[in-house]
């Protein structure tokens, strides 16, 4: 059992919206981000995903409405809910998925990470 200081773990994080896995419990993976401006508009078929802000604001644009989030604040989106978060200054976020989610979901683009990388 080891801790994992989230401070320092976002010291290494220098791309925006390239989630690094933190930890894994079960089949569940949790990853931080540092975001800023756009991303795009997709959906997760098969999985429900959390996005829980440590700091500053996002927004989460759904094709009905957009939640606003601020630090300390977070929303399970619904598997297959068609979604685009952004940010207008840079926030740090925690996600948690299952392991093997993409981050564009059903999307491949520019934005795409690679889904397993560790800091």
């Amino acid at each position: 059992m080891k801790k994992i200081n989230l401070a320092s773990k976002y010291k290494k994080i220098t791309e925006h919206w390239s989630p690094k896995v933190v930890a894994e419990m079960n089949d569940y993976q949790f990853k931080l981000a540092k975001v800023n401006n756009d991303f795009i508009w997709h959906s997760h078929e098969d999985t429900d995903e959390t996005f829980i802000v440590i700091e500053g604001k996002i927004y989460i644009e759904f094709e009905d409405e957009t939640v606003e989030l601020s630090e300390g604040e977070m929303i399970v989106v619904p598997k297959g809910k068609k979604h685009r978060p952004y940010a207008d200054e840079e926030a740090k976020i925690m996600l948690i998925e299952p392991k093997g989610v993409r981050n564009t979901g059903d999307i491949v683009s520019d934005l795409t990470s690679d889904d397993n990388q560790w800091i």
